[in-house]
């Protein structure tokens, strides 16, 4: 069995100093890459771990990264975890995920226990409820102190921190626009409340597909649902409307969308096309498959984790906000015409 390595041991065989080998092993800018591929290799074949509890005490770091979601019940959500955990795994971070199902007082609650020294920063998707009441004292108190903070898919404009979106306009666009492209010309939307900052700017990508083909946006055809009430019951009023397509903002909402056109006995696609958002099991496996918008929550996520850790370890820099934007796409499935 080989010996159990550290870095006083590397540094003694390899006649360099324990700096070099902890920043070798960095992989710091500072070490040129001769020695570095010479003390990695060393490492490697002796199977040197750091010892990550050292490193914590003697850097004041967790190496855990808090998440706080709204909830678990969208497919994308679980890809933006993957993602999260790929990237934090890759860089020697752990991470610890919470739910504020979508309460305002509980994504408060749960930020200040996660940041009484239990994370190094935070990846939050916004609650509902905060964005209706437009009241972020708690995520400006973290801004204030300096918290590294990445918000993602949910974000607001008024938080001056690093951002991670999907382009919601150019979804929105993509999605109007292919149908129009396939014939359909009173197109219904199924959206969210306008506080929900994701559906506001899919409408947005809605009506602006809509007025390059001068349609006027029918307000009487766009259906804000209301998550407290029967979300069955309000998708049921569009269909009291003369429409030959929908496109809704989630794949629950067009797969509900389905089920009340097949109970109105309409053939889809042929009676109405329906397009969704997020390309989970649900547009996979629903009856007729679902043509759906791919956010791409993996990429969300690695993307996210990148920010913020890049902001853990470099939080002297003190650099200004970015926000990053990530392109969709339309996967094409049998609720739409081809």
């Amino acid at each position: 069995m080989k010996p159990k390595i550290t870095i006083k041991i590397i540094a003694k065989e390899l006649g360099v100093a324990t700096s070099t080998v902890s920043k070798a092993l960095r992989d710091s800018h500072e070490i040129s890459q001769e020695t570095k591929d010479r003390i990695k290799a060393y490492a490697d074949h002796y199977n040197y771990r750091p010892n990550n509890l050292a490193l914590q005490l003697r850097n004041q770091k967790t190496k855990v990264i808090g998440i706080v979601l709204p909830q678990i019940v969208h497919h994308f959500f679980s890809t933006v975890i993957k993602g999260i955990e790929h990237e934090a795994s890759q860089r020697g971070y752990s991470i610890m995920v919470c739910f504020s199902n979508d309460i305002a007082q509980k994504e408060s609650e749960t930020i200040d226990v996660l940041t009484n020294g239990s994370v190094d920063g935070l990846l939050v998707s916004l609650a509902k409820e905060t964005l209706e009441k437009g009241s972020f004292k708690h995520f400006n108190r973290l801004i204030d102190n300096q918290v590294p903070l990445v918000l993602f898919d949910r974000t607001h404009n008024s938080l001056s921190c690093d951002k991670v979106i999907v382009d919601d306009v150019g979804a929105g666009y993509k999605a109007t626009k292919y149908l129009l492209d396939t014939g359909c010309k009173r197109i219904g939307m199924l959206t969210t409340p306008e506080h929900v900052i994701v559906g506001l700017e899919r409408r947005m990508g809605y009506e602006k597909a809509l007025k390059e083909r001068q349609i006027g946006a029918d307000e009487d055809i766009v259906v804000k649902i209301d998550e407290e009430g029967d979300i069955k019951k309000q998708i049921e009023t569009l269909f009291d409307k003369d429409i030959d397509a929908v496109f809704a903002v989630n794949e629950i909402y067009a797969a509900l969308a389905i089920r009340v056109a097949k109970e109105r006995g309409l053939r889809i696609p042929e009676d109405v096309s329906i397009i969704g958002f997020t390309d989970g099991l649900i547009s996979e496996y629903a009856s007729p498959s679902i043509t759906t918008v791919v956010q791409h929550g993996f990429t969300m996520g690695k993307q996210a984790a990148e920010m913020l850790i890049d902001r853990i370890e470099n939080q002297t820099e003190n650099k200004a906000p970015q926000t990053k934007v990530i392109s969709s796409n339309l996967k094409i499935r049998e609720s739409s015409k081809s």
